[in-house]
């Protein structure tokens, strides 16, 4: 507990960038059967708020799962890493159809849940880029089990 509660307030490690072409966009609507033509029609999309077609905010959040596999190895040694899910979640941001995102996280609190799990809280921010404002800014929960 003491490696994390050392590391406490310190970056973890930013992701590597990853694409939000269309195709992406097409095959989150089809998951999850959320077709609202701001994210697949880029024709209506155009006269839309945005311009563009723009990602769910809900992909943004899924992607966190593959922007953090980098990051994951700075934690040091432990046997696995749950979801535990997040406290906070703010999408600030539109990410257009096209964009590249990566994200930033930063160890802001470690809690012994027992002598062989430890929960972090992790602050965690989706940059677009080329744009000032994250797309989302959330606190996620993971469990560690060493």
């Amino acid at each position: 507990m003491n490696a994390f509660a050392d590391r406490i307030g310190q970056p973890l490690g930013t992701s590597r960038w990853i694409d939000v072409d269309q195709s992406r966009i097409d095959a989150f609507a089809d998951v999850t059967e959320d077709h609202q033509f701001i994210h697949i029609d880029p024709a209506r999309a155009a006269e839309g708020p945005f311009g563009t077609t723009v990602a769910h905010g809900f992909l943004t959040l899924s992607l966190l799962s593959t922007l953090t596999y980098n990051i994951l190895p700075a934690l040091g040694p432990y046997e696995t890493s749950l979801n535990y899910g997040f406290d906070r979640v703010r999408f600030l941001a539109a990410v257009p159809s096209g964009a590249r995102l990566r994200a930033h996280f930063t160890l802001t609190d470690a809690t012994a849940k027992t002598p062989d799990r430890i929960l972090l809280r992790i602050g965690t921010r989706i940059e677009i880029e080329r744009a000032e404002t994250p797309a989302l800014v959330a606190d996620w929960l993971v469990l560690l089990q060493l």
